[in-house]
């Protein structure tokens, strides 16, 4: 099964990711097939001053 990665802005409560993670655990297995066991997301958190889009930082935007 899928190692899925996540990038998103921090910010976001635990109960936020609990609810998030669970919804792509449960779509990985129903459109892939298989366990909920064999679904890994990693959740990385960044802060608007290091995400760029079209040259400009999200912190300026």
């Amino acid at each position: 099964m899928p190692t899925i990665r996540v990038e998103m802005f921090e910010g976001r409560t635990p109960e936020q990711k609990k609810e998030f993670v669970k919804a792509i655990t449960e779509v990985a297995c129903k459109t892939l097939g298989g366990k909920p066991e064999g679904v890994d997301v990693l959740i990385y958190e960044l802060k608007k001053t290091d995400w760029a889009t079209g040259g400009v930082l999200w912190s300026e935007k």
